[in-house]
């Protein structure tokens, strides 16, 4: 790759490229570090003699910007000052569409690895020590010959054939959705198939409903798109069917493991659900994105799998079962918006990666997820009864769990006053990451509590990051700081 660097004329070729050369390291275009041409591979880019750029680098040398490494090369120094880059002075035109989304917030944001505790309770996070490696790398293998017959060539922006042939077999067993593999889209994550579906049917000032508490980043994905989004209040049952709007264009709902509470919906409220977006002329989106995980009660149907009038488009995702690092989801989308979301998805991104997308549907044609699921669900299995054990005995005078028969996470609410941002602090001392759960309500007061996610942390750490008598998060020690604090 040539270093970019114009030479104009034949006249002071030595200090035109001096002084392109001190811009682009001052610039920060060459950063600290870099190994730059040969003189004499540069000479023969640039079209000028040798001795002029060896010139030119002993000029650079001297002055502190480039450093020589006898045998090894030259580099741009690591002492080099870039240069502060000019705001400019006009006003940009388009100032008050970027403060709004820099105005909007980004929460569920998980922490760089530097800043998580040792005993992590994040929600939405999956096991890493469980994964499949040897399986997964075969899988891999298999991508990149398939992507050697078709290097060069951009894929289909619905997916390739052979994973959503598997998606639809997978949800089908597993999930009772009834689909087959031309009704489904593959995104990168759950995130972008909300994404595509608000594109084809929000528009400013139409109304969305949403869960209340409920996920953030869907919620503020539907107010950028210029909706009015609307909070109706859920219960034990789940989503409060006659609070929803008249006039809602679209209802998102996270029916068997409400987000973050972790109740399901009943049958009865999710066929009232049902009724109501046939009624009013509704999308409803049914967020699946965990309940591969299931440890109590009878199965329930999926809320696609009920639908009659093809209104539900059922939103899935590979980054709770295996790992979020994949950025793969799917959504299979009602026939009326199902074309409408190819040409939206041909225009923000064209496709998923395609290696990607061939390795896991060879992880599902093989039997790996089906395998890694059992195995995942009796690892978090685990991790949760010791979680409940410990809120149902030491705990249960401070906290109250939300029943929940799904997924890798749990509520807790508080049954006293409690300071929850200071219990926060104070676990953090003790490196025990927690984490609250007022952060998703927006439309009502909050219910103070916690969201313990139980994906990351081990089944033997759990006794001990929660065990009164360490000290650690709502331990007596660390509940007598609270009280003196006020």
């Amino acid at each position: 790759m040539e270093m970019h660097i114009v030479i104009k004329g034949d006249k002071d070729l030595a200090g035109q490229l001096y002084q392109q050369m001190k811009d682009a390291i001052q610039a920060g275009r060459l950063a600290a570090g870099s190994r730059i041409p040969p003189s004499r591979l540069l000479a023969e880019q640039l079209g000028i003699s040798r001795k002029t750029v060896s010139t030119v680098y002993a000029r650079l040398t001297d002055e502190r910007l480039l450093t020589g490494q006898v045998g090894v090369g030259t580099f741009v120094s690591a002492q080099a000052p870039p240069r502060p880059r000019s705001l400019g002075k006009s006003a940009l035109a388009g100032a008050a569409v970027v403060k709004r989304w820099n105005d909007i917030a980004t929460p569920l944001r998980h922490p760089a690895a530097a800043g998580r505790s040792r005993y992590e309770y994040i929600g939405g996070s999956s096991t890493k020590s469980q994964f499949p490696v040897d399986e997964w790398r075969r899988c891999v293998l298999f991508a990149l010959r398939q992507d050697a017959e078709l290097r060069g060539l951009y894929q289909q922006a619905e997916g390739i054939a052979m994973l959503r042939d598997a998606i639809s077999r997978h949800i089908g067993y597993a999930r009772g959705v009834k689909c087959s593999a031309s009704d489904i889209i593959v995104t990168n994550g759950a995130q972008q198939a909300l994404d595509l579906i608000a594109r084809v049917l929000v528009e400013p000032g139409c109304v969305v409903a949403v869960e209340e508490p409920g996920y953030p980043p869907a919620r503020l994905l539907f107010a950028s798109q210029g909706a009015h989004v609307c909070g109706v209040p859920v219960d034990s049952e789940g989503i409060v069917v006659d609070q929803i709007p008249g006039d809602a264009r679209l209802i998102y709902v996270t029916p068997s493991h409400q987000f973050p509470l972790g109740m399901a919906m009943s049958l009865p409220r999710r066929q009232a659900l049902l009724d109501r977006a046939r009624e009013i002329g509704a999308i409803i989106i049914e967020d699946d994105y965990d309940s591969e995980f299931r440890y109590e009660g009878r199965p329930t149907d999926s809320l696609q799998g009920m639908d009659q009038e093809n209104i539900v488009a059922y939103v899935g995702t590979f980054s709770k079962v295996l790992l979020p690092e994949l950025r793969l989801g799917y959504v299979v989308a009602p026939a009326e918006i199902l074309n409408a979301m190819a040409v939206a998805k041909h225009l923000t991104d064209w496709h998923t990666a395609s290696m990607t997308q061939y390795a896991i549907a060879k992880f599902i044609d093989d039997g790996y997820l089906a395998k890694h699921i059992r195995q995942c669900h009796a690892m978090y299995a685990r991790r949760r009864d010791k979680i409940l054990a410990r809120f149902h005995t030491d705990l249960a005078e401070w906290f109250e769990v939300i029943p929940s028969v799904a997924g890798f996470h749990l509520a807790v609410i508080c049954k006293k006053q409690l300071d929850v941002a200071l219990l926060i602090r104070l676990a953090r001392r003790v490196d025990v990451g927690l984490y609250p759960l007022d952060g998703f309500y927006h439309f009502s007061e909050p219910r103070q509590g916690l969201v313990l996610g139980f994906g990351s942390i081990e089944a033997l750490d759990i006794d001990f990051s929660l065990d009164p008598g360490a000290g650690h998060i709502a331990a007596d020690g660390c509940l007598k700081e609270i009280a003196a604090a006020f």
